[in-house]
C-alpha cells in the first residue's frame, strides 16, 4: 500500500512540477507549422481559387455551410479582397513565427485561427493530412511548446544573467502584443463576428484573459505561491495536452488499421496496387511501375501496412518495438509523399508521429544541428542550440517560457 502511494504521488508530483517532453512538443510545433507554412507557400498563385472569391465554392454557399454547422472562419466576416488577403497573409505571418519560436503563445493561436479559417472556408479543398492540421493547430494551443528550440527560449536564458545581477528586464513586446489582440478580440465580440459554435471564442478569451493573468502575477504578486500556482496549472493543461495528442495519433493509426482490415482489397493483399496506378497519384509512373511490378511485393507491402498501423497502440508498452515501427510509419509516410505525391498529408502524419520520438534521439538531433549551425557561422563560437543541448534534461524542464505572449 505504501509503494503504491508513493507511486501515485510521484506520478502527480511529475504531472504538476514540469511539463512533459518539451522537445517533443517542440518537434511537433516546428513539424505542423513548417507543414502548413509550406502548403500556403506552394498554394499562394491558386489561393483564389483555392479559398478566395474565385472558388468554385463561393462566398455564399460557404456562409450557407458555417451557418448550418458553425464552423468558425474569419473569412466569413466579409466577402473583400482585400480582407482575404490579409487572413492569407496572417496564416503565414503566424506559421513562420510559431516555426521559429516567437511567443509562442500567441502565434499558436494565430496559427489556429489561420487553420481553421481557411479550411473551414473551403471544407472539400483537405485530405487526411488536413484534418489531422485542423486537430493539432488546436491542441498546440494548449502546450508550452516553446521551451526548447524557439526564439522565446533563447530570449529567458539571454535574460537570466542580469536578472542574476539584479538588473531589472522589462518585456515590452509581450504586453503590446498583448493589448492589440485584445483590442482586436474585444472588437469582433462586440460587432458579433464570434457568433456561433461558443469553442473558439471561449478559447480564445481564455488565453487572452490568463496571459494577463500571469503577466500581472509576475509583476504584482509579492511572494512566489500566485506564481507557483499558475505554473502547476500550466504543466497540468501542457501535459493533458500532450496526452490528448498522443491518443489522436494512436486512435488514427488503430481507425485506419481496423478500417483497412475489413476491406476486401486488403484481406487479398493487392490493395496498394492500386492508387500507384491512378492518375491523379502518379506524379512519377515508371517509379509506381518499379514499385507494382512484383505481386509479392505489393502483397508485403499492403499486410505490413495494416500491421503496422494496427499495432502501433500496442507497441507503445515497448520501447524498442515501439521505435522500430515508428521508423517504419515515418518511413512509409516519406515513400508516400514522393510515390502518390502526397508531400503535406506526409508531413503533417510525420509531425503526429514526432511526439513519440525518443528524447535521447532528439537530444542528438539538436546536436547535429547545433555542429552543422558552427559550421555555417564559425565565428560565433560555440553555438546557442549546442549550449542548450549540454544541459541536462532536469535544466530544459526548469527553463521558464511560461504562459507568456
Amino acid at each position: 500500500m505504501n509503494r503504491f502511494a508513493l507511486t501515485v504521488s510521484g506520478g502527480i508530483a511529475r504531472v504538476t512540477e514540469s511539463a512533459l517532453g518539451p522537445y517533443q512538443t517542440a518537434v511537433i510545433r516546428i513539424g505542423f507549422s513548417a507543414t502548413w507554412l509550406l502548403f500556403l507557400l506552394r498554394e499562394f498563385p491558386h489561393r483564389q481559387e483555392m479559398y478566395g472569391p474565385d472558388g468554385p465554392w463561393d462566398w455564399d454557399l460557404a456562409q450557407q455551410l458555417t451557418g448550418l454547422n458553425g464552423a468558425f472562419t474569419a473569412l466569413m466576416w466579409t466577402d473583400g479582397r482585400v480582407w482575404f488577403e490579409a487572413v492569407y497573409a496572417l496564416a503565414l505571418l503566424s506559421s513562420a513565427l510559431l516555426l521559429l519560436g516567437w511567443r509562442t503563445r500567441a502565434m499558436s493561436v494565430l496559427f489556429m485561427v489561420g487553420v481553421l479559417s481557411l479550411q473551414n472556408r473551403s471544407v472539400f479543398m483537405g485530405d487526411g493530412g488536413d484534418n489531422v492540421l485542423h486537430l493539432m493547430s488546436i491542441y498546440l494551443v494548449f502546450t508550452r511548446c516553446g521551451r526548447v528550440w524557439s526564439l522565446d527560449e533563447r530570449r529567458v536564458r539571454l535574460a537570466r544573467e542580469p536578472r542574476a545581477r539584479g538588473e531589472r528586464v522589462t518585456d515590452r513586446t509581450g504586453p503590446v502584443l498583448w493589448a492589440v489582440l485584445g483590442a482586436v478580440l474585444v472588437g469582433v465580440t462586440v460587432a458579433g463576428r464570434l457568433d456561433g459554435d461558443p469553442t473558439v471564442p471561449v478559447l480564445l478569451w481564455g488565453v487572452w484573459l490568463a496571459s494577463a493573468l500571469w503577466w500581472v502575477v509576475g509583476r504584482r504578486a509579492k511572494s512566489a505561491e500566485p506564481r507557483i500556482l499558475l505554473d502547476v496549472i500550466a504543466n497540468i493543461v501542457h501535459n493533458g495536452a500532450l496526452l490528448v495528442i498522443m491518443t489522436e495519433a494512436c486512435l488514427i493509426y488503430a481507425t485506419a488499421g481496423w478500417y483497412k482490415i475489413q476491406g476486401s482489397r486488403w484481406q487479398d493483399g493487392t490493395a496498394v496496387y492500386y492508387p500507384l496506378h491512378l492518375d491523379y497519384f502518379s506524379p512519377w509512373p515508371a517509379l509506381a511501375d518499379l514499385m507494382s511490378f512484383s505481386g509479392t511485393i505489393v502483397m508485403l507491402v499492403t499486410y505490413g501496412t495494416v500491421i503496422v498501423q494496427v499495432a502501433f497502440p500496442f507497441t507503445l508498452f515497448n520501447r524498442r518495438v515501439k521505435n522500430v515501427l515508428l521508423v517504419a510509419m515515418m518511413t512509409e509516410h516519406a515513400v508516400i509523399a514522393v510515390v502518390l505525391g502526397l508531400p503535406f498529408f506526409s508531413l503533417a502524419m510525420i509531425a503526429a508521429d514526432s511526439v513519440f520520438l525518443p528524447t535521447s534521439f532528439l537530444h542528438r538531433l539538436g546536436g547535429w544541428a547545433a555542429r552543422a549551425r558552427g559550421r555555417l557561422f564559425p565565428r560565433g563560437g560555440p553555438s546557442l542550440p549546442a549550449q542548450r543541448d549540454r544541459r541536462t534534461a532536469e535544466d530544459a524542464e526548469r527553463a521558464h517560457v511560461g504562459f507568456t505572449t
